[in-house]
């Protein structure tokens, strides 16, 4: 029988280990920034990874334990004569700047950090789920956004490649992708299962059949007004842990939140996630201890009217990403504080 002190002495390490559990995990911080544009016809989303960096994202995420490596942002070669094939629009150059960032991705998951790419556009999906799931293997994604972005090349009605990412990553959806140049990288590597849709309110014809052909669990804004975010985020976890706990892949486009506070974005709808919802996704998922890769997305400032509504958005995206590894509204401290005496 043990002694009374080492069991208490037990309990208390294993209380502290299940209090801090969730800043174990994500010490480590990787951040790619991916500043590009051609998935969609609007300039300006190529300046986000240098405002979110700006707005202080680094320094914030170290004052809150975490080590942070800055990879720097991904140069992507310029794409002479990328001709539209069939209605897709600038494949080659989506294509080449996707097997970049698979490879980068791929080398920060191998470095041993959490994966952040800072986009751009979300047609960056591809290349950040593909060099993941690379790097770890079988993923679950979260996919937070007011668009399904599962068009396929053929169900596109504009061509924009920022609308089909998930088109492209899903096994189940390989037989209705035709050949792209630049493309034959890509393998499929996430199956309908392991897909979690938060905040749809924008969604096609045929993606709507695409969900409900494949299964897809999907909380549309709908579901978020009824069920709440804290159900939402419980069944979301749920859903993904009920058979293996695999790695989590967050990926967060900023038009997920209302453009009432996130304006600055090419898509914005309204009727969104508020900021409090928005940030709650985050902390419910950090505390898994699963989070492995985030993407952060379509943040634009030339679409905000003024500098305030461009403010508002950067400051937002920063708010998420902190809310990922490990900021907690009710407060945090350092598990070494130790009160001074006088």
């Amino acid at each position: 029988m043990r002694s009374a002190r080492t069991l208490r002495q037990l309990a208390l390490t294993v209380s502290r280990h299940l209090h801090h559990h969730h800043h174990h995990h994500h010490q480590s911080v990787g951040i790619i920034g991916a500043p590009f544009s051609k998935g969609q016809p609007r300039g300006g989303v190529e300046r986000g990874p240098d405002l979110i960096r700006s707005a202080g994202l680094l320094q914030r995420l170290e004052e809150q334990g975490c080590a942070v490596k800055d990879y720097g942002n991904l140069t992507f070669e310029e794409v002479v004569d990328d001709e539209p094939v069939g209605r897709v629009k600038r494949a080659r150059a989506v294509g080449s700047a996707n097997q970049r960032l698979s490879e980068a991705v791929r080398a920060v998951k191998k470095d041993g950090h959490t994966s952040v790419m800072l986009g751009g556009d979300h047609s960056l999906a591809i290349g950040s789920i593909h060099g993941h799931s690379a790097a770890v293997g079988e993923l679950s994604v979260v996919w937070v956004d007011a668009h399904a972005d599962i068009n396929t090349p053929l169900t596109s009605t504009t061509g924009n490649i920022h609308g089909q990412p998930m088109s492209y990553l899903l096994h189940e959806l390989h037989s209705k992708i035709p050949v792209l140049p630049n493309f034959s990288w890509v393998k499929p590597c996430v199956s309908a299962k392991d897909l979690v849709y938060i905040g749809l309110r924008d969604v096609d014809p045929g993606e709507h059949y695409i969900l409900k052909l494949l299964g897809v669990k999907v909380f549309s804004m709908r579901e978020v007004d009824q069920l709440g975010v804290s159900k939402v985020m419980e069944q979301t976890c749920d859903y993904l842990s009920a058979k293996v706990k695999k790695p989590i892949h967050l990926s967060y486009d900023i038009d997920a939140i209302d453009p009432s506070i996130t304006p600055a974005t090419g898509t914005p709808v309204v009727g969104g996630l508020t900021y409090r919802e928005g940030v709650y996704i985050t902390e419910h998922l950090c505390q898994t201890g699963l989070l492995s890769g985030v993407d952060l997305v379509e943040v634009n400032p030339l679409r905000g009217q003024t500098e305030a509504e461009a403010q508002s958005t950067v400051s937002t995206a920063v708010d998420l990403l902190l809310g990922c590894f490990g900021r907690l509204r009710e407060g945090n401290h350092p598990p070494a504080y130790a009160l001074p005496e006088p």
